[in-house]
């Protein structure tokens, strides 16, 4: 288990500091916009990440986000947005938009992801993601898993 882990590691770490695998220009704008993220940016985007799946309809109930705070989520996301766009990323976004107008929605899925990670990371979270595990019959599934 250790040394999957290690040549795991290993492989990573040369893929991602090789300079000779070069990027598309989608890739090179979707990475531009992660890496001009603060943490902060990265929670504020998490939080309107969470509100937003909160207005759908078999979810709002759950929700008690007020429409002010949904605005204000909205307005700081628009500007951050273009401020990624039009000074941190402006040269790559132009590459890009270029290359594929569909590069835009591409780039933004990654951070997307991103804001999905920043949510999943927190100890609270996990814990509530697996807290399902003590309602599961894991015996009936291990011998599912161990049938041939």
């Amino acid at each position: 288990m250790k040394n999957t882990f290690k040549i795991s590691a290993l492989i990573a770490a040369l893929v991602l500091a090789n300079p000779a695998f070069a990027q598309s220009p989608t890739d090179a704008l979707a990475t531009c916009l992660v890496d001009n993220l603060t943490g902060k940016e990265r929670k504020s985007l998490a939080k309107w990440i969470f509100f937003a799946i909160g207005a759908h309809p078999e979810i709002k109930a759950y929700s008690n986000v007020s429409p002010k705070d949904v605005r204000a989520s909205d307005e700081y996301v628009g500007a951050l947005v273009t401020r990624l766009m039009t000074v941190d990323c402006a040269t790559r976004l132009k590459a890009a938009y270029a290359a594929d107008p569909g590069s835009l929605q591409k780039a933004f899925e990654m951070v997307g992801r991103v804001a999905m990670q920043e949510l999943t990371t927190s100890e609270e979270v996990q814990k509530a993601i697996s807290s399902y595990a003590q309602f599961a019959d894991k015996d009936k599934i291990n011998k599912l898993l161990s049938q041939k």
